[in-house]
């Protein structure tokens, strides 16, 4: 059910439809809210627990995976706009105790165009893994409290063969948005979660959205995520919605709602954040896989739209908006994760599904 902008409630089976199958294509639950010309629809399919009948919140917390990314980029963009960050400066002039490449520039790092290897492993392409922090199977589940300093994340990183020079290529790596989280500490000399609140947050009025560091808290009320994982062979399920995310650091550690998530990406995107110029900035593509600062840019049947999504053990968040901010979905799902990332499939197909009825007009005609 939602309610137009002249107070009438709006029914949308299209919607309502979409997420059941979806909740039933293997997500535990899923959380919806679709704000457009007719109004805000919001609603839920699935369940909130393994076992249990009671429907997912629509508005409950949830982690938003590298859907944080953006939050960064726009808070760097933010002290960039302060003067306080050089958005081509070299990142080795704020960071110089790790001894980057001094070609890097803060740039590149929100951008994915440093070259630096991904803390969390890379995939070459020749098919080559080569792993990083622990994130899979019982090791993970037997560590998932475990602290990592970003410090330590970096020098991972900075241990391994870099995947080619900087400025040269695009390879999406988590360690870029660790290393611009220690930019916006160094400048401020205050923590990424003292300065989002005074960037974003609190002007915007987003009670619901965190930035816990290495706390494995996550607040009430939310629905459940899972990892299933071999165990002595046997197959084991836990829940994972408490967990320290600080593995995988400013890469996507933030939790939040899909109405603060409303909030901020139409206020972003409607040039309430950031002066034209940093937007425009954010906004421009490379050419590789169309990603700007800290957002991916998609060309649809019904025009651009610009995203950032995110998945973390258990629990994703889709946001996404027109160039101008007026119309924007943002979900929340939870399910049963694996390292074989068996869900990736239906995450897919869901973020196709959603794109195609809410900015397409494809379902539901």
């Amino acid at each position: 059910m939602s309610t137009n902008l002249s107070g009438q409630r709006q029914d949308r089976p299209e919607l309502q439809k979409a997420i059941e199958e979806l909740a039933e294509s293997g997500f535990v639950g899923i959380q919806l809210r679709v704000n457009d010309e007719q109004g805000e629809w919001v609603g839920s399919a699935g369940v909130r627990e393994l076992g249990q009948s009671a429907k997912p919140l629509t508005n409950g917390h949830f982690r938003i995976g590298s859907s944080t990314k953006n939050f960064v980029a726009t808070s760097v963009l933010m002290l960039v706009a302060e003067g306080r960050i050089g958005l081509d400066a070299p990142a080795d002039d704020y960071l110089p105790e790790f001894g980057l490449d001094r070609r890097i520039t803060v740039r590149m790092l929100l951008q994915h165009t440093s070259g630096i290897f991904n803390h969390t492993g890379e995939l070459y392409e020749d098919g080559t893994i080569v792993l990083g922090v622990p994130w899979q199977g019982k090791e993970w589940v037997d560590n998932r409290f475990k602290t990592y300093l970003p410090e330590e994340l970096v020098r991972l990183s900075l241990s391994k063969p870099t995947r080619f020079a900087p400025g040269t290529g695009w390879s999406y790596a988590n360690t870029n948005y660790v290393l611009a989280r220690l930019v916006i500490e160094r400048v401020t000399g205050r923590s990424f979660a003292e300065e989002v609140q005074r960037l974003i947050l609190e002007p915007l009025g987003m009670t619901g959205t965190v930035a816990p560091g290495a706390s494995p808290e996550i607040p009430e009320p939310y629905n459940h995520g899972y990892y299933r994982y071999e165990d002595a062979g046997q197959k084991r399920t836990v829940d994972v919605t408490r967990q320290n995310p600080s593995w995988d650091g400013a890469g996507g550690d933030m939790i939040s709602t899909t109405k603060d998530l409303h909030t901020y990406f139409s206020a972003l995107m409607g040039g309430k954040i950031l002066p034209a110029e940093l937007l425009a900035e954010m906004r421009a593509p490379e050419a590789t896989a169309g990603y700007g600062l800290g957002v991916f840019a998609q060309e649809t049947e019904g025009g651009t739209i610009f995203h950032h999504n995110g998945a973390l053990m258990g629990s994703a968040a889709l946001m996404y908006s027109t160039p101008d901010g007026s119309k924007t979905l943002t979900a929340g799902l939870t399910w049963v994760d694996d390292a074989d990332l068996s869900v990736a499939p239906a995450f897919q197909a869901a973020q196709q599904r959603f794109v195609d009825e809410v900015f397409c007009g494809r379902l539901g005609r």
